[in-house]
């Protein structure tokens, strides 16, 4: 199996394996097949990721806010600096996928991403 282990603080965290290999586990364990759901396939026009109403990125501060988080606890869950989320919220950085996906599944944002 190609598992990619993400350690946090040298322990272990989470365990990324191919989609095939993941269906693979929820047979074995007897469990029904995943499905994706909103996901806007890569190289997609705009118009198809804008079709789906979702809080701006811009809104980001005003929802960890909403959700009781302190930047520091958001920023630790998700796996990044404390300085790097403020940049974030700020506008000054635009994050990638892997962490936009960690973001939406702390603050429970569905359409951003759901947990993969």
């Amino acid at each position: 199996m190609g598992i990619q282990v993400i350690s946090r603080d040298g322990q272990p965290e989470y365990a990324v394996v191919p989609w095939e290999q993941y269906q693979a586990l929820l047979k074995a364990a007897g469990q029904p097949p995943a499905s994706v759901t909103a996901e806007v396939e890569p190289g997609a026009s705009d118009s198809a990721a804008a079709s789906v109403s979702l809080p701006a990125l811009s809104e980001l501060a005003q929802l960890r806010e909403a959700k009781g988080l302190a930047p520091e606890v958001l920023a630790r869950n998700v796996g990044i600096s404390p300085a790097y989320l403020a940049m974030i919220e700020s506008g000054e950085r635009e994050p990638g996928a892997p962490i936009l996906r960690s973001l939406a599944w702390h603050l429970g944002i569905k359409g951003w991403s759901e947990p993969s």
